[in-house]
């Protein structure tokens, strides 16, 4: 008779997606952000490829784009903890 191995530990997922957003560690505040900082994303990356051929408004709409998906990648990365003082504000000390 063979020997199973098991990988990993089982998880109880009864109650839906509450489980799952945390076994992968995010939440759903976490999941949202990491959604709008794709479709920024996917603006700036189209912003890239729809440039021109005049070389000033190149620049000036190259630069634009570059700084969108700046905006993106620092959302993506850093979203959740700029976000969670929204939901999460701190308390006062004292």
């Amino acid at each position: 008779m063979r020997k199973f191995n098991t990988l990993s530990a089982p998880v109880d997922m009864s109650t839906g997606f509450k489980d799952f957003f945390d076994t992968i560690g995010l939440t759903g505040g976490g999941l949202v952000t990491k959604g709008i900082a794709a479709v920024i994303a996917i603006i700036a990356v189209r912003m890239l490829l729809q440039l021109s051929n005049d070389p000033k408004s190149a620049l000036r709409k190259g630069s634009m784009a570059v700084g969108t998906l700046f905006v993106a990648v620092v959302l993506a990365m850093y979203g959740d903890t700029l976000f969670s003082t929204v939901t999460n504000p701190p308390t006062p000390k004292g």
